[in-house]
């Protein structure tokens, strides 16, 4: 199983980590984030997933392996009485506007349209919007911005996510999910715990 990023700040990272794993490895999942924190509930436990080495975000993630992997996850997080108090788990989708963690998710998602921030200026700016063409043999990030090739090394990456057009999609007849064209993750239902 892999782990692109785990926000677990207050639990044991490792225990949770360890006892989530088996879990997801029998539904066929990678874990794309894993976040502890609290919101106007409590506290909350976000397990975005996806299926292992796709290169289209989302695929295969439907409502019904969401809602199998939060029975699953929640009843060995109860059994292992790793969890302080109650809490609701969340399971969802990465979806199409992904968050990339490491060079090889840049790498996988060559030809997607991805937005970057950088850490620091280059050319005058921060951000920059194009597509990807994945890794050079230095294993920087390579992003065609309007034309012009930009080759990134990845410590110079504050944050990149895949970047979907709304407006042409619209355009081509894909309604959009909320009705304000922005995205809306797989999510089940959330589980009090």
């Amino acid at each position: 199983m892999q782990l692109g990023y785990a926000s677990l700040k207050g639990l044991d990272r490792a225990r949770v980590i360890s006892l989530v794993e088996p879990v997801l490895q029998a539904h066929g999942v990678d874990v794309v984030e894993l976040i502890w924190r609290s919101d106007a509930r409590g506290w909350v436990l976000y397990l975005t997933v996806e299926r292992p080495g796709t290169t289209d975000p989302g695929a295969g993630i439907t409502l019904d392996l969401c809602a199998d992997i939060s029975r699953d996850v929640s009843a060995t997080l109860d059994v292992a009485d790793v969890m302080p108090g109650r809490y609701h788990l969340e399971v969802g989708s990465a979806g199409i506007e992904r968050t990339l963690y490491s060079a090889a998710d840049y790498g996988r998602f060559a030809g997607r349209i991805a937005k970057i921030k950088l850490k620091e200026a280059r050319e005058g700016q921060r951000v920059f919007r194009g597509k990807l063409e994945g890794l050079d043999p230095e294993g920087r990030i390579v992003l065609d911005a309007d034309g012009r090739k930009l080759e990134l090394p990845f410590e110079a990456i504050e944050s990149g996510r895949l970047s979907f057009d709304w407006q042409t999609a619209r355009a081509k007849g894909a309604p959009s999910s909320d009705g304000r064209g922005r995205p809306h993750p797989r999510r089940a239902a959330a589980r009090d715990r």
